[in-house]
């Protein structure tokens, strides 16, 4: 899927998590919690394209997530590329084809995120809060270009990443200090899942269960039938695909925040019942 797809479905689930827990066991969250959970997860379905790079000295190229900062996060995310096709290359079998990048190997699979999940948690637990600050600025740039594509491609990665600073720093005035928050880890890991099962709904699918070997593939792509398969920034997923998401996402802050206005929008009522 494209980069706003992926984004929009990090915090869509996110955001129906946060219900989910609110109404089935009673595991309420501020508005702020909230979204900034959702922020971190539409920032991490993101992450796993950070494997796909661009020009640097150019500024051009390369996935949403990595044109987020400029220079800058297209000189990390040629950095990631590389290493994911150096573990690629060093771990492939004999029926694995040869491959010239790294796109679609590494920060694909499910060790991936359950080590960035883990690694955020650490850190958060071991910095407290400037470690916060640091990760939802950057969560929040990737969540931003990939939410707001458009208007970023407008405005510039400077603005971005000024809008990102921002919301970081208004994060840290306002959350307690006295905590691990293992949440923020959590809300990384689900959103680089999440973006694998985005991933799968395509033509090409990806190696999430890597690195378990399959016969003499190491990497073997998983995925739907082609015929199932949802066209990467086709109809379905730009009006099908983005709109559930968005529903999802609206009626589950509504439920959490305002559950007498989803009352309202009962059925019944509308059918005039």
């Amino acid at each position: 899927m494209m980069g706003p797809s992926h984004a929009l479905s990090g915090a869509s689930v996110w955001l129906a998590g946060s219900w989910a827990l609110d109404h089935f066991a009673g595991y309420a969250q501020s508005p702020l919690a909230v979204a900034v959970g959702a922020t971190v997860c539409a920032g991490g379905a993101l992450l796993p394209d950070l494997d796909l790079s661009g020009k640097v000295t150019r500024n051009q190229g390369g996935a949403t997530v990595a044109r987020t900062f400029g220079v800058f996060s297209l000189f990390i995310a040629e950095v990631v590329e590389k290493i994911s096709l150096g573990v690629y290359t060093a771990t492939k079998l004999s029926r694995d084809p040869r491959r010239t990048n790294g796109h679609r190997t590494l920060t694909h699979t499910l060790p991936f995120a359950g080590g960035v999940g883990w690694g955020t948690t650490t850190l958060c637990a071991a910095y407290g809060k400037w470690a916060v600050v640091a990760i939802v600025f950057f969560m929040a740039g990737l969540a931003l270009r990939g939410l707001f594509d458009s208007w970023a491609e407008r405005a510039g990665w400077l603005i971005v990443t000024g809008a990102a600073a921002v919301i970081a720093w208004f994060t840290g005035a306002n959350l307690p200090g006295d905590r691990g928050y293992p949440m923020l880890g959590f809300a990384v890991g689900v959103g680089c899942v999440v973006h694998l099962f985005g991933d799968m709904i395509t033509k090409n699918g990806v190696p999430i269960l890597w690195p378990i070997p399959m016969g003499r593939r190491m990497w073997r792509m998983v995925g739907v039938p082609n015929g199932m398969a949802v066209k990467v920034g086709g109809r379905g997923e730009t009006m099908v695909l983005r709109s559930i998401f968005t529903v999802v996402a609206v009626l589950a802050v509504l439920g959490m925040f305002a559950p007498s206005a989803l009352r309202d929008l009962d059925l019944e009522k509308w059918a005039g019942g």
